[in-house]
């Protein structure tokens, strides 16, 4: 099983979040033995069958370099003319004897199991999670030592690692950054081999250099942090303040510099009284968490809206929605995926479960808030049609 609570118990629960995330790097032996069956070769043979995947998603990469495409796929073109690159297995065997990474990108996306997991991580985390896998055979570097623009949460599925850490030398670099960070000095910070269920976490910014040296086949996961900079809350707070006349008012750029200054002093005001509220960060998590789509999954074959079977399976695919109940007008609302939804206070109990991510048949919601299942059935069609929930293993 693979929920929030879960990842807490691996990363340290409240002490991560309150010491280690986005400052320092951290291991977590064995922490992750209960996903050894989330991703295996078997997994990934069958993927690399069976999809059509292209550079970036599908890459080999050795001494920092992405080999091409030809020394290891065909070109194949279908008799619509459509062109797509077939993977040739002894090729591609062939490559990574030599010393060729191979690197899946968002695998998440066409493997379930692994789609749970980075959501249940998402949901601990306030933030989109993007999984990529690594396999490996070799010592020789498929990256070279380099840094990533993102946080990482390594999850060791296979083999063995080494884990080469120097540490950041610009702090907090960013995507497109005005200023690149320069090469490392001297000896790593930490010299780490990571085994299958091992667990590491590294910040934005920290060089590493990773290999394959220990003599085993290596697989491993990534699971990617989305950062969230200052830049983007003051993006934020630049929409937030779109209804105010300072910002709607044109740029005087041809006026006089005592009017060019007036205006300049009425963004001021406006950007110092937002920045100035206590709450402010809140405001914003709140924000980004309801806003954002989650993870949609279609509910077919009910294109129009859930029949009432107790039988039939949900769940929530806003891995941030939030819930508010106001006692005073005896309501609950939900907001998820852009959408505030108000429902009777009875209504509660069925939310809270939903907001757990978990598989749940619509028998058991109604169970638990008391109601009618085409109630329950009505409620959820709502979600659904909001791009906030979905039907699981279908039932007809």
């Amino acid at each position: 099983m693979h929920d929030a609570a879960s990842w807490a118990a691996r990363l340290g629960g409240e002490s991560f979040l309150a010491q280690t995330l986005h400052r320092s790097y951290a291991v977590f032996p064995g922490q992750a033995a209960d996903m050894a069956g989330l991703l295996s070769w078997d997994d990934l043979n069958t993927i690399l069958a069976t999809q059509r995947l292209e550079p970036p998603r599908l890459r080999l990469s050795m001494d920092g370099e992405m080999l091409p495409l030809h020394r290891y796929s065909l070109p194949v073109t279908t008799r619509r003319s459509m062109t797509w690159h077939r993977i040739q297995p002894a090729e591609l065997h062939a490559r990574l004897a030599e010393g060729a990474s191979l690197v899946l990108d968002s695998i998440e996306k066409i493997h379930p199991p692994i789609g749970s997991a980075a959501e249940a991580l998402e949901r601990f985390l306030g933030t989109l999670v993007q999984v990529n896998a690594y396999a490996s055979w070799t010592e020789r570097e498929g990256f070279g030592t380099h840094w990533d623009d993102h946080d990482v949460v390594v999850v060791q599925m296979y083999g063995a690692k080494r884990w080469k850490l120097y540490g950041p030398t610009r702090t907090a670099p960013t995507f497109r950054d005005v200023e690149a960070p320069e090469q490392p000095d001297g000896e790593p910070l930490a010299d780490l081999v990571l085994t299958a269920g091992d667990v590491l976490y590294l910040p934005r910014g920290w060089w590493h250099a990773v290999t394959a040296d220990q003599g085993t086949a290596s697989l491993h996961l990534t699971f990617g942090l989305v950062s969230h900079t200052g830049a983007d809350l003051l993006t934020w707070v630049v929409d937030q303040l779109r209804s105010r006349l300072a910002l709607r008012l044109d740029v005087p750029r041809f006026a006089s510099p005592r009017e060019k200054s007036a205006f300049a002093d009425g963004l001021r005001e406006e950007m110092l009284a937002e920045l100035s509220d206590p709450g402010l960060v809140a405001r914003w998590a709140e924000s980004v968490d309801t806003t954002h789509y989650g993870r949609a999954v279609t509910s077919l074959p009910y294109i129009e809206g859930l029949p009432a079977r107790p039988e039939i399976s949900v769940r929530l695919t806003a891995p941030r929605a939030r819930m508010t109940e106001s006692g005073t007008q005896g309501t609950v609302a939900l907001a998820a995926a852009g959408t505030v939804w108000d429902f009777a206070a009875q209504a509660a109990p069925l939310i809270r479960i939903l907001l757990s991510g978990q598989p749940v048949t619509l028998g058991l919601l109604a169970e638990a808030a008391g109601l009618e299942v085409k109630d329950v059935a009505s409620l959820v069609s709502v979600l659904i049609e909001g791009q906030a929930a979905s039907v699981v293993g279908t039932a007809l």
